[in-house]
């Protein structure tokens, strides 16, 4: 695996940027939620693809429904990104859905349990 340069981390930020920008002001699409955000993205350094992880405020069926929606507006997406942004290669954009929120949560929970059964044995003994 190769060390991300300087340039490619800066690529990615305004990527990034432009990304979140696109999808919450010119996607029309009605699957896509306006609780959808950009959580990161990665972008190959010869620029041919992209991917960007998105989260979705609501449950997994939500989640399902604005990855179809952004996967259909792929196209529009990066014709904005070509336009707004200076670059030789436009990326193929490939979006993934971040469960990252909902693993923290559940692990929230689970500790929450694990501190209340331990109150519980404390106060039998």
């Amino acid at each position: 695996m190769r060390k991300s340069s300087v340039k490619n981390i800066r690529i990615n930020e305004e990527i990034y940027r432009e990304l979140a920008e696109i999808i919450r002001s010119e996607v029309k699409d009605p699957r896509i939620p306006p609780m959808c955000s950009v959580v990161a993205v990665e972008c190959t350094p010869d620029l041919k693809t992209c991917k960007a992880y998105m989260s979705v405020l609501g449950g997994e069926d939500e989640l399902d429904k604005a990855m179809e929606g952004l996967k259909s507006s792929a196209g529009f997406i990066r014709r904005e990104l070509a336009r707004r942004l200076n670059l030789r290669n436009t990326p193929e954009l490939h979006f993934l859905p971040d469960r990252s929120i909902a693993y923290g949560v559940d692990m929230i929970h689970k500790i929450d349990e694990l501190h209340i059964s331990d109150e519980g044995s404390e106060d039998e003994a």
